[in-house]
C-alpha cells in the first residue's frame, strides 16, 4: 500500500507550478504567440528569407514554452483525479501510477524551473561555442573533437539545428579548434555554463606504452549577435587575411584562397572561417562571429565584470571546471557543482543535461551570495 502523502505532493507541484508561471507569464506568451503568428500569415513573409525563419522559429518556441506550461497543469489535474479515484475504489494499481506520474511531473518541473532561472541579458539568445585543444598534445586535440561531437549530439538529442563553421585540425588526429553555431533559443543561457577548461585522463591510445594521459581543452561560449546589437566595428580595426582551406590530412576542400582569418587590432580577437563556400560568406560569417565576441565583451564591461574570456583560458592544470576520467575508474565530474556521472559513454555521447542544469543553478546561487 502506498505511504505517500498525495495531498501534500500535489500541493508541492502546484506551488513550484505558479512560481514558474510568475515568471514565464503565460498570458505575455499568449499575446507574443498571436503577434508572431500575423506576422508568419503575412503574404510577403517568406519575401525575406532569412527574417521569415526567424519568425517561424520564434513562433515554435514560444508555442513549446507555452505548451510545457499548460501541459504540467493538466498532468497535475490529472494525477489528483487518479488519486481520488484510486482511493475511492481502493484501487492499489491506480495508486501506485499517480506515485509514479508524481515523480515524472515533479522531473519536468525542476527541468522547467531551470529555464526560469535563465534570465541574464542575452540568456534568451542563440549560441556560438569555440572548443580549442589545450596542454596534452595530440591527446588534447582528440579531446576536443570528442567536445565537439558531444555538444553536436547534445544539440541533436533536443533538436536544436546547429552549423559548423569552423574546424582546424591536428597534424595527426582531433582538432586544433573548431567553432559552431547553436541556432535555438536559450542556447546560450544553457550553454554558457559549460564554458571553461575541461580535463581528460585516460589511457592515451597514441602512447604505444599505453600510459595514463592527462590533457586539456578550452570551451568558449558567446551569445550569437543580432541586427539590433549595433555591434560597429571600423575597417581600421580588422586586419583580413585568406587562405586556401583545407581538411584532415591536407585533403583540399576548396582550391581557391576562399577561407578568412579576421582579426580585431585593438583586442587582439581572432576568428578564422572556412565552411563556407566563398570567401564573402566566411568573411561575412567571421564578422558576425567577431561582433558575438565583442558583445560579451560589452556585457562584461557593462556590468564591471573581472573574469577572463572563456578564450582566455589556460586550459592546463589548475583551471579545470569538469573532468572526465576514463582510467583508472570512470567519472565525470564537475568540480564547481559536484554534479558527477559514472557513465562516461553517455556523456561523451551528449547526455550532458543534468550538468547544465546543475550549472544553471550554481550560477544563481552564487550570483545571489554576491
Amino acid at each position: 500500500m502506498s505511504t505517500i502523502d498525495f495531498p501534500a505532493e500535489i500541493r508541492a507541484l502546484r506551488s513550484t507550478l505558479e512560481s514558474i508561471e510568475s515568471v514565464s507569464d503565460p498570458e505575455a506568451l499568449q499575446a507574443k504567440i498571436a503577434d508572431l503568428s500575423e506576422q508568419a500569415s503575412a503574404p510577403d513573409l517568406w519575401d525575406d528569407p532569412e527574417a521569415a525563419q526567424k519568425v517561424t522559429s520564434a513562433l515554435s518556441a514560444t508555442q513549446a514554452e507555452l505548451g510545457r506550461v499548460t501541459t504540467l497543469g493538466r498532468r497535475i489535474d490529472d494525477v489528483e483525479t487518479l488519486v481520488e479515484l484510486g482511493r475511492e475504489m481502493e484501487d492499489e494499481d491506480s495508486l501506485t501510477e499517480a506515485e509514479g506520474e508524481i515523480v515524472g511531473i515533479r522531473k519536468d518541473l525542476d527541468a522547467l524551473e531551470v529555464r526560469t532561472l535563465l534570465s541574464g541579458e542575452y540568456d534568451a539568445r542563440e549560441a556560438v561555442v569555440t572548443i580549442r585543444a589545450g596542454a596534452g598534445g595530440v591527446d588534447a586535440a582528440d579531446f576536443a573533437e570528442m567536445l565537439l561531437r558531444m555538444y553536436l549530439r547534445w544539440a541533436e538529442r533536443h533538436g536544436y539545428p546547429t552549423k559548423v563553421m569552423d574546424t582546424s585540425y591536428a597534424e595527426e588526429a582531433g582538432l586544433k579548434s573548431a567553432t559552431f553555431e547553436v541556432n535555438s533559443p536559450y542556447a546560450f543561457g544553457n550553454l554558457s555554463v559549460e564554458a571553461g577548461t575541461h580535463r581528460l585522463v585516460r589511457i592515451s591510445p597514441f602512447d604505444n606504452q599505453g600510459r595514463r594521459q592527462t590533457s586539456f581543452a578550452a570551451v568558449e561560449v558567446v551569445p550569437l549577435i543580432e541586427q539590433t546589437d549595433s555591434i560597429e566595428i571600423p575597417d581600421s580595426e580588422i586586419k583580413v587575411d585568406v587562405f586556401r582551406s583545407s581538411g584532415p590530412g591536407g585533403q583540399s576542400v576548396n582550391t581557391t584562397d576562399s577561407a578568412v582569418r579576421m582579426t580585431h587590432i585593438p583586442t587582439g580577437i581572432v576568428v578564422s572561417m572556412q565552411n563556407e563556400k566563398s570567401q564573402i560568406q566566411n568573411r561575412a560569417a567571421a564578422l558576425r562571429v567577431l561582433q558575438s565576441r565583442l558583445l560579451l565583451v560589452r556585457q562584461q564591461e557593462e556590468a564591471a565584470k573581472k573574469k577572463e574570456l572563456a578564450g582566455d583560458i589556460k586550459a592546463s592544470w589548475g583551471d579545470q571546471m569538469r573532468s572526465y576520467v576514463l582510467q583508472p575508474y570512470q567519472m565525470v565530474k564537475d568540480l564547481r557543482t559536484e554534479h558527477e556521472s559514472g557513465n562516461t559513454a553517455a556523456v561523451f555521447d551528449g547526455a550532458i543535461d543534468d550538468f547544465i542544469e546543475a550549472g544553471i543553478r550554481w550560477r544563481r546561487s552564487s550570483q545571489n551570495a554576491d
